[in-house]
């Protein structure tokens, strides 16, 4: 039987925190949803990269992580900045291939949630479109669907259509069968219905610009209606040693009022 591991060990950090408190105190840097000897579970909040940067012991996740265990850490899977939600950390190069192997082998369940721009029409579906680099775009890290591009495949539910100010939106469930580089963006966006807040893929490429060159204006900020993209790895479930696992995590509070989420229970 599957267990739902809902353990919560820790409080979200704060990023106002200070620094020295947060050093002494490490325990306060991350919401842990599940801890093993050999595993460690978190909710990454949006907005926080994943590897090590020059801006601070506090300014990515995997430092946090170090930070707490006061060892060596290793993500086995990666989220981008914006996107928050369910990371699976190993706490020893053993786990670490072990785990590895699952993510390779597509042996792992991965469940996200997006609220989208539109009323999605169908109910659920599927997009099967190869992916690859977009040579049209001054932005280097940026792909697209192209087809001589890698296969890709993204299948999705809607969970809910509503509206704002007059204006239509899709609350949906995500399931990647396969785990390209800004797939479940890119389908989404090639669909006709980009994430609210994507700021590469949602139409308007200068907005992605204006944020790493530090000139987004309060008018872009207002375009964009979320300080992050509203993209959230709901879920994650796997066979490891022989035990099934399954870890849910609550989407950041701006995401779930947006999207009328009164309650996340798991």
């Amino acid at each position: 039987m599957v267990q739902f591991l809902r353990l919560r060990l820790a409080a979200l950090c704060s990023l106002r925190l200070n620094p020295q408190s947060a050093i002494r105190n490490p325990v306060t840097l991350l919401d842990i949803i599940y801890e093993s000897p050999a595993l460690l579970v978190v909710n990454k909040p949006a907005g926080l990269v994943c590897h090590p940067t020059k801006d601070g012991r506090l300014s990515s996740l995997i430092s946090r992580v170090r930070l707490y265990l006061g060892a060596e850490a290793f993500l086995v899977n990666r989220l981008d900045r914006e996107t928050s939600g369910v990371t699976v950390v190993a706490k020893n190069s053993a786990a670490a291939g072990e785990l590895g192997k699952l993510w390779e082998n597509r042996d792992v369940r991965k469940e996200y949630i997006a609220i989208v721009h539109g009323a999605v029409q169908e109910d659920s579906g599927a997009i099967d479109l190869p992916l690859g680099k977009d040579e049209k775009s001054e932005i280097a890290i940026k792909d697209c669907a192209r087809p001589d591009g890698t296969p890709a495949r993204t299948e999705f539910l809607v969970e809910r259509r509503f509206q704002r100010g007059g204006r239509d939106f899709s609350l949906l469930r995500l399931l990647p069968r396969t785990g390209r580089k800004h797939q479940i963006r890119i389908h989404l966006a090639a669909l006709g219905h980009p994430i609210v807040g994507d700021k590469l893929y949602g139409g308007n490429e200068d907005l992605y610009l204006a944020l790493v060159q530090n000139r987004l204006t309060a008018r872009q900020r207002e375009e964009l209606l979320l300080p992050n993209h509203a993209l959230h790895a709901d879920y994650v479930g796997l066979n490891w040693r022989g035990a099934e696992m399954a870890f849910r995590a609550p989407p950041n509070a701006d995401f779930a009022a947006f999207a009328g989420m009164q309650s996340v229970t798991f």
